[in-house]
């Protein structure tokens, strides 16, 4: 098994090596199918293990590969951790990595730069897997900052474009924000327990509990401290609020990469960060109420953004950072089980979604503005049936009584119960809780509005169809936005409705065929063994709860109304979106071109990039200004080059015109010393007599 895990790690870097060193000489499809072919490997090794550690006898274990930095007392080693967290971890990456190589190959075939593309994929899956293997916390930041280097990569793919350079520095950016408390944290962690291996850590953490920091007078828990700047880490990798803002420009990556790293994989590290270290937050309850309330309010938020935009990819790409509050805040009440249940389940569901997105989008030759859709069902049935299925997943549709449904259907709902269940003594659960029931309903309204506007209603692609008044409302209200929904695709020549719309080819098919067996069976095959009666022995002390939580126990004794209500709003969502998408077509358009503030305030996602841009932005530029003109310019350059020096030169030119060269002038002037030196003589001599 040490063997298996060792090749399951290293394979997808020998396929980025290859692909990347030697992509030119060896071609597109050797590329193509050397990393793919590895990645499905990768895949199969990562279920075994999976298969293994739930229905077999596999135990927790650690395989040391080498040393990586020893100075002093910190010790890091390279290693691979086997558990219940990081054989799921193994799942979710490598089943999403290889099904998105295999779905690249009918995606990209026009593009000209495959084995890049797929060297970065790979490289991408290897920082991943590095990762969720860590043993300590250096090995944890290597995979950090790998997945992030590699993220900065995909996103600018198409580099020739304005608009995804922008898109990859902007993540870049507001990542190493996140990163820099990560660092802060892992170096407390160091400074308060004089280690960073995990073996060594979780044990001492309850003997330190009680440890504080004193400053200014004051005295701050350790744990406390320590977990919110790792958290703040989790917040820029994750994309919560106040560091959520790369998210969604992050789609000007190709679709794959959407699916791959912002869907499924790397934005999930920061939960499974936070549940990783549940030994650690048990003991940090300040830190639990941060990720709790950080996480309840990116679920409202970013699903209230999603209710107004345009691109397909970006509609799907708030709602991930929606479901991903979901995860943060049932770690935060405690429920980190529930936290990676979802976790898990999402994968599924949303790389579906997002595939399906690609598969409409090269359908439709490269249109990404809903506006430009409508009625694609009859060309693209099998991409329409899996984005249903997929959308079904995400609302959660499901019969509580018979507790039979999609893959969110039990993972959403856990959540919400169990942060009812924190909320009867947690002021923060309770209001999560209230948060997920109204998130819910948001998330079904802007899914089935997906839905709706893409397949169903008056096809707006075919020519003249534009013509109708609901359809010039809507072109009105693109008019003044069209440079931000316009994030095509880079080999995209023209809009969709210039073409009729056709169905992927059965490469790209094939990954979404898989993904729907997961987003309609994943939540009721695994359901007891992440959150059911078989939980212990599943995760086998992976995650710990403290002997005060007792949420997953608690949660079942929630009340019908609680039970019965995510099933109600998620339903309330969907009556809306039809009402306003299909009974009343054209309702939408008109409440977009009319502009109201309400409308305005969504569409703008709140803002927070023009706040951004007025605070740390203008800011910035600012202060490098005050620098420069006042401190550079005038005061450095006028004490030196422009003062003190300026000075000499004049003085010099000055002085230099008495260098006349008349030899009359010179003897006058030795005249004027002689007699002046005569002069100071006389006036000692008569001063001493």
């Amino acid at each position: 098994m040490q063997q298996l895990v060792t090749i399951l790690l290293f394979a997808p870097l020998l396929g980025a090596l290859i692909a990347g060193l030697f992509g030119r000489r060896i071609g597109d499809v050797a590329s193509q199918a050397v990393t793919t072919g590895l990645l499905l490997l990768t895949c199969g090794l990562s279920w075994y293990t999976f298969s293994q550690w739930t229905w077999g006898s596999l135990e927790p274990f650690t395989v040391t590969l080498a040393p990586f930095i020893n100075v002093g007392d910190f010790q890091s080693n390279w290693a691979i951790r086997i558990d219940g967290l990081s054989a799921v971890m193994l799942v979710v990456v490598t089943t999403v990595s290889a099904l998105v190589h295999l779905y690249s190959w009918g995606y990209m075939a026009e593009d000209d730069s495959k084995p890049r593309f797929f060297a970065y994929l790979s490289l991408f899956t290897f920082a991943m897997l590095a990762l969720v293997t860590a043993a300590d916390f250096m090995q944890l930041f290597f995979g950090w900052e790998g997945v992030g280097l590699a993220s900065y990569l995909l996103i600018g793919f198409w580099f020739k474009k304005p608009t995804a350079n922008a898109a990859s520095i902007k993540a870049f950016v507001v990542n190493r924000v996140g990163d820099f408390g990560f660092a802060l944290g892992i170096m407390t962690v160091f400074w308060a327990f004089g280690t960073i291996q995990f073996a060594e850590l979780f044990p001492m953490i309850a003997a330190g509990a009680g440890k504080a920091w004193e400053f200014a007078g004051q005295s701050y828990p350790l744990i406390d401290l320590a977990c919110v700047l790792l958290f703040i880490g989790a917040m820029g990798k994750s994309a919560q609020f106040f560091l959520h803002t790369w998210l969604p420009d992050a789609m000007e990556g190709p679709t794959p990469v959407s699916a791959l790293i912002h869907a499924a994989t790397m934005v999930t590290a920061g939960v499974y960060m936070v549940c990783l270290l549940s030994p650690m937050f048990e003991y940090a309850p300040v830190a639990r109420n941060v990720v709790t309330l950080i996480g309840a309010v990116t679920a409202l938020f970013a699903a209230t953004v999603g209710l107004a935009q345009n691109d397909i990819k970006r509609v799907i790409a708030y709602s991930t950072c929606s479901q991903l509050g979901y995860m943060f805040f049932a770690a935060g009440v405690g429920a980190y089980q529930a936290a990676m249940f979802h976790l898990f389940t999402h994968a599924f569901f949303k790389a579906l979604l997002f595939l399906g997105a690609g598969s409409v989008i090269h359908g439709m030759h490269h249109e990404q503005d809903m506006r430009r859709m409508g009625g694609l069902w009859k060309f693209l049935p099998v991409t329409y049936a899996v984005m249903t299925i997929g959308t079904l997943a995400i609302t959660g549709f499901g019969i509580p009584g018979i507790d039979l449904g999609f893959a969110g259907f039990y993972s959403k709902d856990t959540i919400i119960e169990a942060a009812w269940a924190a909320g009867r003594e947690n002021g923060f659960a309770y209001f999560a809780f209230v948060i997920s029931l109204l998130a819910a309903g948001l998330t079904a309204f802007y899914s089935w509005r997906l839905a709706f506007m893409t397949f169903h209603g008056t096809p707006k692609w075919v020519a003249g169809a534009q013509h109708d008044d609901h359809h010039a409302d809507a072109h009105a209200a693109h008019d003044d936005h069209a440079h931000d929904d316009h994030a095509h695709d880079d080999h995209a020549h023209g809009h969709g409705h210039a073409h009729t719309p056709h169905e992927s080819p059965l490469v790209m098919l094939v990954p979404l065929l898989v993904l729907a067996v997961g987003a309609l069976a994943a939540g009721y095959v695994f359901v007891e063994y992440f959150v059911g009666h078989d939980q212990e022995e599943f995760w086998k002390g992976a995650i710990v709860n403290g002997p005060h939580n007792h949420i997953l126990h608690d949660m079942h004794d929630a009340p019908p109304w609680v039970i019965w209500a995510p099933l109600v709003v998620s339903m309330t969502g969907l009556a809306i979106a039809w009402w306003v998408y299909i009974a009343r077509e054209g309702m939408g358009a008109r409440i977009a071109a009319n502009r109201g503030p309400a409308w305005t305030f969504l569409y703008n996602k709140w803002f927070f990039d023009e706040l951004y841009d007025a605070t740390f932005v203008r800011g910035a530029r600012f202060l490098g200004d005050l620098f420069w003109k006042g401190g550079d310019q005038k005061l450095i350059d006028g004490f030196g080059p422009d003062g003190v020096a300026a000075v000499s030169v004049a003085v010099g030119k000055r002085t230099g015109r008495l260098q006349s060269g008349y030899v009359y002038h010179y003897a006058f002037v030795m005249l004027l010393g002689v007699a002046g030196l005569l002069s100071f003589a006389l006036y000692a001599f008569s001063r001493g007599g």
